[in-house]
């Protein structure tokens, strides 16, 4: 998003062919002017506390990037758990996720503007060198043309975009030629032949050394595309052509736009998921603002406020009207089928909608804006983070968190709409759970699963690109950034494209098609921007009225269903017959069954809602046996705690949902198999026993290792390299026998999160583990203990500090610890915990822009999975479904040895652990 834009005027209208320089200037006054009503409604934080809380965001990006440049670079991404970097072809392949990998590193060209933005503009000049001295844009790779166009090609836009507004400050960049941007056009031209099809819509992937359809380029089959994919191009290519003069870009990228509006559901006014690239036919039908369609919406208005093309802004009103009237369920947003707009698709959304409030911000439209923010806000306050996909009762579908910047941008744009200080308080919430859950030694790890709190060996490039841009300038006053972000337009990477390109190189035609396709009607476009000297003055706890009757929506509402039920008793007609209370020996059931589909629409609507939930109930009796994941998490020196790993259950043994906790030191079983008598009892005697899978049943090693005197067991997969990051979560089975005597809980790890443990095993022998449900609490966990207070509180604060030299790295573990203060923990209670679903969710795809040409059924394997039953006094329940996706492993045709794959020894991987316990215990002691 994009604080300067939204409109034609503030508080009346400006004449529709106004110079693009007074919309430019009106649009950026209406978000900013907002900033100084709202503070009168509730009590503003302190410059002192927003400046320590930017400070504390600078330093969490210097550890991130930080870590990214000593472990990963020149890799794409880095693994912080493992402290290596990401190279494709050299790890397991995720799938799609996979295709925003280039070995073109990409961390660091998304970093660029994000440095300049934090003010740390001799690190952006350092980085823009190693981007011209290092990286090939020539690789044999084949990458997704969406996540390279927004995060590559944006990446060097947003680069040369800053570069020279440094330049003509005269300190910095004073070197600089344009060199980025070269490298821009570039790449330009070497996506332009995915745009190579009869509709003018690109091919979802591209070869970046080959192209599309020559053998060599191993792409150019594909047949579908999501529409984001397609529809999120305008403003990297338009600003390309108006930076270079080269008009082809913005010529490409405006034909797959128009194509995209024609082919919209007339009636409607909505779009599909995904589209045949070749016949323009919608292969998906279904329609949401998340993800596959999210950022094509996003780019219509953007469009407008860059280039001050009207058709754009009208087809945007025309598009948004209809998301309105049919999505928008306040304060859900549900998709629908793009025919039958009145009925739902499905009965859960994914993480990528947290941006939409935002929208709505730049819109005008801030009241929808509150309410959907706060709904999710109510979501990451009962699981730390917004799971990949919840449903419509506010429970887990999709577990995994990939520490999306969504929510936080929508976040930024609400305060910079309303100035209400809630939103920093909001702010400050993500900070906290950023340290307290996903910080790790080396970065910050993705979760992989948010009920648990285990992490995934990610950090993905768009988390410094996105993430602390908005974190920092959600706190950061005027005077805290170099440059007038005024100026400038977000990307939908949060990339910084400026304002003035709407009048550089002006050769487009812009001739207004949108009427060649509907009749407007224009009283329903807002040519102006919200005044919000009418909005707020006469109530300033207008956004705090709106967010109150949702703050306990997360817990105790049932958000659908109980309309229509109210309303059927109000008009005196009985309520829809429910899957769950149908009875086949009923004659009155078998009568409503025979009307469905027959009488009216309405019956009709009733007989599908009656037949998916059927489907689901079928699916659920399936599940029943089906356990959640469960966590293992080191807890011992110098882990802390803050490794959690994903963890199968076992459908035998302890229960640890049910039963405490267990806690104890691991030992190696031998025979290491268990599969016979162990002949070292004595070394297993109560502790948590490791053994290796295979040649026996689980069960039989259990009683094994239990018959040893073992407290607990923990299975390590016997296949090397599987991993938790590409395989479905595993169950262990029984052995068809009475298991009853088994009384010990036992966990399954796959190879690469049993590593882990067997290395900090050899680095240290005595390596303490907490089996358990799901994550605990740092301050439960080391009560009493003598550790560093970072690590129980993970707020790390760098004021003007600087890290210790690394001549105290030899400093021993047990001077770490003795020196450290003795951390009072009996006042400091875990947070309530949410509770797990019963049934175990499947990860979603990493992003599902990125499943282009993945057909409906290989998506999603039933598109009605986990609809919503409401009883008739309002009680909700959820039928969760199960989603499993199984990557295999992907051989690159040529792998760059050059790069090097950094794989970090155990002992360099603890080496920076202590480095970082110690910088901690310097800054405490600096402090106080």
């Amino acid at each position: 998003m994009s604080e300067a834009g939204g409109g034609r005027g503030c508080g009346s209208s400006v004449p529709q062919r106004a110079p693009w320089s007074l919309v430019a200037a009106t649009a950026a006054f209406c978000l900013v002017s907002a900033t100084s009503v709202w503070t009168a409604g509730a009590a503003p934080m302190s410059r002192e506390e927003r400046q320590k809380l930017g400070n504390q965001v600078l330093e969490m990006f210097d550890h991130a990037y930080g870590n990214y440049m000593e472990h990963a670079y020149p890799a794409d991404e880095l693994m912080p758990l493992t402290c290596r970097g990401r190279v494709r072809g050299q790890e397991p392949s995720r799938g799609d996720v996979d295709d925003a990998l280039g070995k073109f590193s990409l961390t660091l060209i998304d970093s660029l503007d994000t440095l300049v933005v934090l003010n740390k503009t001799k690190e952006f000049e350092d980085a823009v060198r190693k981007v011209l001295r290092d990286v090939n844009l020539d690789n044999d790779v084949v990458v997704s043309v969406f996540e390279t166009n927004i995060r590559v090609l944006g990446g060097l836009l947003g680069g040369h975009s800053l570069a020279i507004m440094l330049k003509e400050k005269g300190e910095y960049m004073q070197w600089y030629n344009d060199e980025l941007l070269q490298m821009a056009k570039q790449l330009g031209y070497k996506l332009l032949p995915a745009f190579n099809t009869t509709s003018g819509l690109p091919y979802p992937r591209i070869n970046l050394k080959f192209g599309i359809r020559k053998p060599e380029a191993r792409t150019g089959t594909e047949t579908d595309t999501c529409t984001a994919c397609a529809g999120t191009l305008i403003l990297e290519f338009a600003a390309l052509s108006r930076f270079t003069g080269a008009t082809i870009f913005e010529e490409y990228a405006r034909k797959a736009l128009d194509f995209l509006w024609e082919k919209r559901q007339r009636s409607s006014n909505l779009v599909g998921v995904t589209i045949n690239i070749h016949t323009g036919d919608w292969v998906r039908k279904d329609s949401g603002v998340g993800a596959g369609i999210d950022s094509y919406y996003e780019y219509l208005l953007k469009a407008y406020v860059l280039l001050g093309d009207d058709s754009f802004l009208e087809r945007f009103n025309t598009h948004y009207d209809a998301i309105m009237r049919y999505i928008s369920q306040p304060p859900l947003l549900l998709d629908v089928h793009i025919h039958k707009p009145m009925l739902n698709a499905r009965t859960w959304m994914d993480a990528l909608l947290a941006f939409f409030p935002g929208l709505q911000v730049l819109k005008g439209d801030i009241r929808p804006a509150i309410e959907t923010h706060e709904m999710l806000y109510q979501v990451i306050k009962k699981h730390n983070f917004l799971p990949e996909a919840f449903t419509t009762d506010f429970r887990v579908h999709w577990a995994q968190h990939p520490l999306r910047p969504e929510f936080a941008e929508s976040t930024y744009f609400l305060y910079k709409a309303t100035g209400d200080p809630y939103y920093l308080e909001v702010g400050k919430t993500l900070i906290e759970n950023l340290n307290k859950y996903a910080r790790v030694p080396c970065g910050f790890a993705a979760m992989k699963d948010v009920r648990t709190g285990s992490h995934e060996d990610r950090m993905d490039s768009f988390f410094l690109a996105e993430m602390f841009k908005y974190l920092y300038l959600l706190f950061a006053d005027k005077e805290d950034i170099i440059f007038d972000i005024e100026d400038y337009i977000f990307t939908t990477e949060a990339h910084l494209l400026p304002l003035w390109l709407s009048t550089t190189n002006q050769s487009i035609s812009k001739k207004n098609t949108t009427s060649e396709y509907t009749e407007l009607d224009d009283s329903n476009f807002d040519w102006t921007c919200p005044n919000t000297q009418i909005l707020f003055p006469n109530d300033p706890l207008y956004a705090q009225s709106i967010r109150e009757p949702l703050k306990n929506v997360v817990d105790k509402s049932c958000p659908r269903g109980i309309i229509r039920v109210e309303e059927s008793f109000r008009s005196g007609a009985k309520p829809p017959l429910r899957a769950r209370d149908f009875m086949a020996t009923n004659p009155e059931h078998l009568e409503i069954l025979k009307k469905m589909g027959a009488a009216s629409s309405i019956d009709a609507e009733d007989g599908l809602r009656f037949m998916q939930e059927m489907i689901e109930l079928s699916s659920q009796q399936q599940k029943e046996q089906q356990l959640p994941p469960r966590a293992v998490q080191i807890v011992s020196h110098p882990f802390f705690g803050r490794v959690v790993l994903t963890a199968g259950p076992a459908q035998f043994g302890l229960d640890l949902s049910k039963h405490k906790e267990t806690r104890g030191f691991v030992a190696s079983s031998k025979p290491y198999n268990g599969c016979s008598e162990l002949t070292n009892p004595e070394a297993v005697m109560g502790k948590i026993a490791l053994i290796q899978r295979g040649q026996c049943m689980f069960a039989e090693k259990a009683r094994n290792i239990q018959n040893a005197g073992a407290i607990g067991g923990i299975v390590i997969d016997d296949n090397e390299g599987s991993s938790s990051d590409t395989a479905p979560l595993f169950q262990m089975a029984g052995d068809g026998k009475d298991t009853d005597d088994i009384k010990i809980p036992m966990l399954f790890l796959f190879s690469k999160e049993g590593s882990i443990i067997l290395d900090a095993i050899r680095e240290y022998e005595e390596v303490e583990v907490l089996l358990s449900d799901k994550a605990k609490d740092r301050a439960a966990i080391l009560k009493g203990k003598m550790i560093p207070s970072y690590i129980i509180n993970s707020n790390p604060e760098m004021e003007n500090e600087e890290q210790p030299s690394s001549e105290n790295d030899s400093q021993s573990a047990e001077q770490i610890t003795s020196s450290s203060q003795e951390v009072d923990l009996v006042d400091q209670e875990s947070p309530e915990e949410s509770s797990l679903n019963s049934q175990p969710e499947s990860l979603s795809p990493a992003d599902m822009d990125n499943a282009a040409s993945v057909s409906p059924s290989e998506q999603i394997s039933n598109p009605m999975e986990n609809h919503e039953t409401t009883s008739l006094d309002g009680e909700c329940t959820d039928l969760d479904n199960q989603l499993q996706e199984q990557s295999e492993t992907e051989e690159d045709s040529n792998p760059n040895v050059s790069w090097g794959k950094k794989v970090q020894p155990i002992d360099s991987i603890l080496a920076d652990w202590n480095e970082d316990i110690e910088a901690f215990e310097m800054m405490e002691k600096d402090e106080l």
